[in-house]
């Protein structure tokens, strides 16, 4: 008996080996790293810390303290419905 030449399966479960042309195996799902996509993460937390720094300043007392840090936290509604507000939509 010959041996039979066993083809590896690739994610999809197809027996195309290592020349396949499925979607899972595409280049572009091999991708890896994050590229520019942790600038806007750390623009938010610097806005975030900004904010909060300055909603603190304006209140005095334990429980405004725990509201101004929650509305440091989703700052961006505030602002897009403030600039919203201003454009008219």
């Amino acid at each position: 008996m010959e041996k039979e030449e066993k083809k590896s399966k690739c994610e999809c479960g197809c027996d195309c080996g290592d020349k396949c042309n499925c979607a899972c195996c595409s280049p572009k799902k091999w991708h890896h790293g994050n590229g520019g996509n942790m600038s806007g993460g750390s623009i938010y937390c610097l806005g975030m810390i900004g904010v909060a720094i300055y909603y603190i300043q304006q209140v005095s007392g334990f429980w405004p303290v725990i509201v101004a840090i929650l509305k440091a936290i989703v700052w961006p509604a505030f602002l897009l419905y403030k600039v919203f507000g201003m454009l008219h939509m």
